[in-house]
């Protein structure tokens, strides 16, 4: 099954005797397409409604965000003049992955800030004479986001640089960051409080960093709103109807993994973008779409399927006609322009969470984590007991699963894989680490893949908090969670703050692993000492 159309072309495939059809058809009945656009918040259920009539504001950006172009296009021309030409980005979540994926779908530098990692920040910590900041933070107080800002704050003023002309703070109207932010003198950008974070593509949050840092934002919109009408069409020919109704059959019948794997599309970070979009919106409720994002066609999990998964190619090379449909699984592939693909899969997602019976407004579990997380920083909760050492690796594991007797590295991640439902189990690996510097360890997920033969994912902690982390927590008690953290090459403070990069990342970590074991998740976790144990692991694991 395939629709075409100049920006964006579908194809589609559904097992033989699937409800697909059916819940298209009911779809289409529902003018679910046409409800979506005009802002209709019945269409999730009563216990979803309040909260989406907060949030269907994404729907009409391609038009609404038209006046950002030619202002943050402005304020560029004044920086470069100046000779501040490098800009970074200090954001979480949907604060970050878009602007991440816009700039590099145009081959344009950003630097990605979204880590608490001390040498992960402190890397970024170069060039300030030419550098600029956007600080982006939805609510205006995530702890991760307003660190890095303090700590720009003081190199820039350590370096007798004026922070009122580097920084730009991009928040929701009246949040605590705006004023603050204006209490200080620095340019402010207010994004549309009717959008959340994750359908925040083509507000401020997406298009001021992206826009600043040399991006045709204009052509993004023009992407968008040239799918616009065929995406709030009530027709059984609407892509995100056909996707979302995908998706969403295919999640009642038990498929709840989605393999997503770019096919030659030149915005290679779009699968990161999507894991987001579609974990936060879906995972909830004991239900969800668990995106498992892959390198290449010949991937574990894409090319050694499994009945649980759907399989999403997007890009050029595998668009095309019917034959490329899956003939007796659940596919689709997708072919778009970047600023309709963004727009199509948020279309689609809130259709999916329709079908599934979930609201894809909220995030419920997101902040369990957070909760946890300061907590351990006020001193409270309990710090969590060693099982053994190894080496420079330390062991530590949640109650419950791990057998007696085990004291050494391997023989523990086999205890944990053993944990694994062979039918609709998958492995999530988490790494509090710099995502920069030990990038080879991503590795382990191909590896871990092959080695059980169930969908596994890699998450660079914490910015998988504010993605997977939600069906992690409120998705299918399916998971197995193996946590690495480690010591960093030198701390860093936090000025005005009483705690620390290290341990406020320490604290995120082991608040996770505590609210996930609460929930009766298997959790392990690996704590290196020492860098030189990532080999280790990665032998361990791969």
């Amino acid at each position: 099954m395939s629709s075409t159309d100049p920006a964006l072309e579908l194809v589609v495939g559904a097992p033989e005797g699937s409800s697909y059809d059916a819940v298209l058809e009911g779809l289409v009945a529902d003018g679910v397409a046409s409800g979506i656009a005009s802002g209709d918040a019945t269409l999730w259920g009563p216990a979803a409604e309040d909260e989406a009539g907060k949030r269907l504001g994404w729907t009409s950006l391609s038009t609404r965000s038209r006046p950002l172009v030619g202002e943050v296009a402005a304020l560029r021309d004044e920086l470069r003049s100046a000779g501040v030409t490098r800009v970074v980005l200090c954001g979480m979540g949907g604060s970050s992955l878009a602007p991440e994926v816009i700039c590099g779908a145009d081959g344009v530098a950003l630097d990605v800030l979204d880590s608490s990692d001390p040498d992960f920040v402190r890397a970024a910590l170069v060039r300030l004479d030419e550098t600029v900041v956007v600080v982006s933070s939805k609510s205006g107080g995530t702890v991760e986001t307003d660190s890095q800002k303090r700590v720009f704050e003081q190199a820039f003023t350590d370096a007798g640089i004026d922070p009122a002309g580097r920084i730009v703070v991009v928040t929701d109207p009246g949040s605590p960051l705006e004023q603050s932010a204006r209490e200080a003198g620095y340019r402010v950008f207010l994004a549309d409080p009717g959008v959340g974070g994750r359908y925040s593509a083509l507000t401020a949050f997406g298009l001021v960093p992206s826009g600043l840092a040399g991006v045709d934002t204009g052509r993004l919109l023009d992407e968008a709103e040239a799918v616009r009408p065929l995406l709030e069409a009530d027709s059984d020919e609407n892509p995100a109807l056909r996707l979302g109704a995908l998706l969403g059959a295919a999640n009642r019948a038990g498929a709840d993994k989605m393999v997503l794997v770019n096919a030659g599309a030149p915005y290679a970070g779009f699968g990161d973008w999507a894991e987001q979009l579609v974990a936060e919106s879906t995972g909830k409720d004991g239900k969800g779409i668990l995106p498992v994002v892959v390198a290449s066609d010949d991937a574990p999990n894409l090319s050694t399927s499994t009945p649980d998964e759907v399989l999403v190619t997007f890009g050029p090379d595998h668009a095309g006609g019917d034959a490329d449909a899956p003939a007796s699984s659940w596919g689709a592939h997708v072919d778009a322009t970047l600023g309709a693909q963004l727009l199509l899969w948020e279309h689609a997602t809130a259709v999916a969470g329709r079908v599934i019976g979930i609201n894809p407004f909220d995030q419920p579990d997101v902040e369990s984590a957070k909760a946890a997380a300061r907590e351990m920083l006020d001193g409270g909760g309990t710090s969590p007991t060693p099982l053994f050492t190894e080496g420079a690796i330390t062991v530590y594991a949640s109650e419950g699963w791990l057998p007696p007797g085990v004291a050494d590295v391997e023989h523990a991640v086999r205890a944990l894989l053993t944990q694994l439902d062979p039918d609709h189990g998958y492995v999530a690996v988490q790494a509090y680490l710099d995502r920069h510097r030990d990038a080879a360890l991503a590795r382990v997920r191909d590896g871990l893949a092959r080695r059980t033969g169930r969908p596994t994912t890699f998450g660079w902690g914490p910015r998988f908090l504010h993605s997977t982390g939600q069906y992690h927590k409120g998705g299918p008690d399916t998971g197995v969670y193996l946590q690495v953290t480690g010591e960093p090459e030198s701390d860093l403070a936090v000025p005005g703050r009483e705690f620390t990069l290290h341990e406020f990342l320490t604290a995120q970590a082991v608040g996770d692993g505590s609210v996930l074991a609460a929930k009766g998740r298997p959790v392990l976790r690996l704590h290196l000492s020492s860098a030189a144990e990532l080999d280790v692991v990665r032998q361990v694991l791969g």
